[in-house]
This record gives C-alpha cells, structure tokens and sequence, in this order.
C-alpha cells in the first residue's frame, strides 16, 4: 500500500451474500457490479466463499482474478482467512496442522496478488508467530481481527499484543470490526426478533443488559447474565437462545479506544446493519468512528461489511451502496484543503 494513501473505500463480498449464494449474480458479476456503482476501489473476498478448492487456488483462477481487477479498475485489498480447528470436533487441530492451514492460505493471498490476510484469534497467538515468517518471505501483512465483543484491551487481543511487540514485525497487525463499537443495538435486530414473534418483555431485557458496563475479563458473561434472569422470567429456551447473537455482534468500546493500536492497524471492517432516515447507521456511530482514523493517520482500506443476510433478504447491493454514500460524506467532511503552489 502507498503512503499516505489515507482512509480508503472497498467492499467485501461478504456483503453480497444473497446474492452470490441465491446466484443472482456469480463472482465475476459482483466484481464488475462493485466497479459500476463505485463502491471500490479496495475488493476483499472470504476464500472459502469465493475460491473454488480453497485453500488451495489454480494458475487460471488467480491470472483470472488479477485480470479482472485491473479490467475493473479495482484493487484487492484483503483475504479473510479460516481457522478451522475444530473441522473434525472430535479432534482439534494440533499446532502443527494448524500452521500449515493457514499457509495454504497465505500462500493463496500471495498468489492472488492479496496483500492482507485476515486471520481469527482462535488460531492462537503461537500459529500465528510461526506463520510469520511465511507471511513476510511472500510479503503478505497478517492482521487479527478485533471483532465484538472484544475491545483492543480485552485479555485475549492484549495476549496478541504482546507477542506481536516481541516479534516486532511490520507484517503483524489488527483488523478492526466496527460492531465493536457500537452505541446501541440495531433496530435491525430488534425488527428481527419481533418478526420471530420474541416477546417484548424478553427483548427488553437484552437492551437493558446489554447497556450495563462490561467486564474484560469476560466479555461474554454477559450472556450467562442475560440467561439467567430470561430464565428466572419464564422465557422459553429457544427464544432466550435467539437473543444471543446481539452479544456477540454488538458492543460499548468507545471509537477513540481505536487509537491505541492505531499504527498496527492495518485494515478495517466497516460493519453495518441498517440505517436510518438521516442516512446514518443506526447503532454504529460512523460520524464518530471515521475521524478517529483520519486523526490517528491510517492509511488503508475500510471494507464496506453488511451482514444482514444473516437475517434478512434485503438487497446487499443497494446496502453498500448506502454505506458508501454514508462515508464519503463524512470523509468530504474532515478533507484537508488542497495546497494551492504559485
């Protein structure tokens, strides 16, 4: 990535969900959507989503997908990786297999021409130091990413941390998810739950603990809170269990938190649910959220991450696009003034 390239636009084609899985479009099709609606120019793509016999990637695919790129005027900007520990539950992976997993998929990025590979915490922070030094022989920046509800001094990421300052490597780094800084829970979520035909009183009471000061030591206890009480209310096991989800989507950190680990981040996970009449998004404070990364200096590409097709049918496309116009009025906001020469 260039210096100085500030705060940078893309799209994951995660986003796209429905459509690539209810083949309304193909691959191929979605790349140059990407490119006719301006919601580029950084391109991310899952691999075990988007690349047929991934981890692994053919001569054609990846002479294919650069050439589509450059046809599209796009760039790639990151691969999301898998862990995959426990693809036999009966027989988690050993640190070996689990090294040598995620360098298929390092190697792949670096096929692709990707120059970031998003990883998961579960692969653990010694997979990652012993991948590292596959990942800068192929020049590819590995990046965790910092998803709710964990925050950048939660246990887990400080274990991170910490070995990253040990290694000391320009080629480790973070990935921030946007859901982790949330301000309230989305009403995308709160239509969904009605829709199930939850009960009122019970989705009350996942706002009013959600809402309560979390504990880094154990960002999911409030979940163990939550069940307890629906529980104690009456609720029915099945409806309790559907409230979860918000837990894990949604959670307080302040966006200024973000500054700490600012010169390690190294991509970023725009995250969105829904948006309101003002065309803002309706938990995730993005008027907030962006001026802390042109403040902090970050020079990257945000991916535009809509993941409603968890719950909803609602057309990805048109989110994105949304989304885009969401930020770049923001960004036009706090642009510099241009330097006038004589």
């Amino acid at each position: 990535m260039a210096n100085n390239m500030g705060l940078q636009l893309g799209t994951t084609l995660f986003s796209f969900t429905n459509e690539f899985h209810g083949r309304q479009y193909t691959f191929d099709q979605l790349i140059a959507k990407i490119a006719e609606y301006d919601l580029g120019p950084g391109v991310e793509i899952v691999g075990f989503s988007h690349i047929r016999g991934y981890p692994n990637v053919s001569d054609e695919f990846a002479a294919h997908f650069r050439n589509l790129l450059a046809k599209h005027g796009l760039v790639s900007s990151c691969l999301s990786m898998n862990a995959d520990i426990l693809l036999q539950p009966d027989k988690p992976m050993t640190t070996e297999e689990c090294v040598a997993y995620h360098e298929m998929q390092v190697e792949t990025a670096a096929k692709l021409g990707i120059p970031i590979a998003k990883y998961q915490f579960v692969a653990g922070t010694e997979v990652i130091r012993r991948l590292l030094p596959k990942a800068e022989r192929l020049g590819i920046k590995l990046g965790m990413e910092i998803h709710a509800p964990d925050k950048v001094n939660c246990p887990m990421v400080l274990e991170f941390r910490e070995m990253y300052a040990k290694e000391n490597s320009p080629y480790l780094g973070f990935v921030p998810d946007f859901g982790s800084t949330a301000k309230t829970v989305s009403p995308a979520f709160i239509r969904y739950f009605r829709d199930l035909k939850i009960p009122e009183p019970l989705i009350d009471l996942c706002k009013q603990i959600w809402v309560q000061p979390d504990d880094l030591g154990n960002l999911h206890g409030k979940i163990s809170i939550f069940s307890q009480q629906a529980r104690a209310a009456g609720f029915r096991e099945v409806d309790i269990a559907e409230c979860f989800i918000l837990f894990g989507l949604f959670s307080r950190q302040e966006p200024r938190a973000w500054l700490e680990i600012m010169p390690q981040i190294i991509h970023l996970h725009g995250k969105f649910y829904h948006f309101d009449e003002s065309g803002s998004e309706s938990a995730i404070p993005y008027e907030d959220i962006l001026p802390v990364f042109i403040e902090g200096g970050y020079n990257g590409y945000m991916s535009s991450e809509w993941e409603g097709h968890f719950f909803c049918d609602d057309d990805g496309i048109e989110m994105v696009k949304k989304h885009h116009g969401l930020c770049k009025r923001i960004l036009a906001k706090h642009a510099k003034p241009a330097q006038v020469t004589a």
